[in-house]
């Protein structure tokens, strides 16, 4: 147990008395820091916050509490760390802190400028703050806007070092020997170098997507590659709104929505490869696709259809018209709806509907 002096002793008495405004500090700060981010669409892996325990200060005073005149000099009793996924969302929520709270500049530092040796893990930023009256505004605890709090921010990565670090005990090693320093080094670098191509890599892909936005919206599909991306961006132009309008006018129907992403790996099994075939499989086939969708829906009563109905016709006509058969239909339907026995009817029944349009009489001939 740590032995306190005098001194000691009345700083500890008072954060006894204060604890109870330490933690309505903690949860006021910490609620207004998860809001702000989350209005601000900045999500993050975590938000931790604490009121400093008992026996860490204990420990703490037993250390340098000469240091520390009254209570108030302490300025990490109440401590947040917003734990972000890349390095540059650390600059984000530092910015919102900034904008939000009121900071002591004295006391708050930049530990990412160091640049020491081992020291990834605590590369933090670390703000020491208080609440503004805009916030909140208790006259019956006017402490709560004077009592200062550190907020740390700091990455995924480098809180997974610290942790390990303080796990291991490297920081209380007083001789380790040279071939561990040089290791504990090495894998601080490394870990640095990941966080860093991390964020570049996330730079990269957004800058790409930008691009591939401009091709699609500017109508140079033949430039852009089909991918996951892509064809998120494609369907963002709702390029088969006016089939699926043509389909539902036979029955008046309303048109309900569905997901298309499904449909990109039927796309790739036909080897479509840029969003320019893309369009061309979709201006090739939208009568015949029409046609088929006719004939199926011409005997029905249904006035709800799937927003998908027209792709979903679109992949079948192509397969028919290029000579797949029923064996290029079951493995389209495999791919949309999984390995189900009914697979092989569905098949047969879009043959049937097909057997008499115009584009498989002509191929007949």
């Amino acid at each position: 147990m740590p032995i306190l002096d005098a001194h000691c002793e009345k700083l500890m008495a008072e954060y006894r008395q204060r604890l109870p405004l330490l933690e309505r500090l903690n949860e006021v700060a910490s609620k207004h820091l998860s809001n702000i981010l989350s209005q601000q669409g900045i999500y993050v892996t975590a938000i931790e916050h604490r009121v400093k325990a008992e026996k860490s200060l204990e420990g703490k005073l037993e250390l340098k509490g000469a240091n520390y005149k009254t209570i108030d000099d302490i300025t990490d009793l109440v401590g947040i760390r917003i734990i972000t996924f890349y390095t540059d969302e650390v600059d984000k929520v530092a910015a919102l802190v900034r904008k939000t709270l009121s900071i002591d500049w004295d006391e708050s530092v930049d530990k990412r400028k160091m640049h020491q040796l081992n020291s990834f893990g605590y590369n933090s930023l670390h703000f020491i703050c208080r609440l503004p009256k805009r916030i909140i505004n208790d006259p019956e605890a006017p402490e709560l806007n004077t009592i200062r709090f550190e907020v740390q921010m700091r990455t995924a990565l480098q809180h997974v070092w610290s942790t390990i670090e303080h796990d291991i005990g490297y920081k209380g090693v007083v001789h380790l020997p040279p071939e561990y320093r040089r290791q504990f080094s090495r894998l601080a670098g490394m870990l640095e170098l990941i966080d860093d191509e991390f964020s570049r890599l996330r730079a990269n892909m957004t800058e790409y997507t930008r691009q591939v936005q401009t091709l699609v919206s500017s109508g140079q599909l033949d430039e852009v590659p089909l991918n996951i991306n892509t064809f998120r961006s494609y369907l963002e132009l709702r390029p088969f709104d006016r089939l699926n309008q043509r389909i539902a006018a036979v029955n008046q129907a309303e048109i309900f929505p569905a997901p298309l992403m499904p449909f990109l790996r039927v796309l790739e099994y036909f080897q479509l490869e840029t969003l320019g075939d893309v369009e061309r499989f979709t201006v090739e086939n939208a009568e015949d696709a029409y046609q088929l969708a006719l004939s199926g829906l011409a005997v029905t009563d249904l006035d709800i259809i799937s927003e998908s109905i027209g792709l979903q016709n679109l992949c079948y006509i192509h397969v028919l018209k290029t000579g797949g058969g029923r064996p290029a239909l079951i493995k389209v339907l495999d791919i949309l709806n999984g390995n189900r026995k009914s697979n092989p009817d569905i098949a047969d029944s879009i043959i049937t509907q097909a057997v008499t349009l115009p584009c498989m009489t002509q191929k007949r001939q």
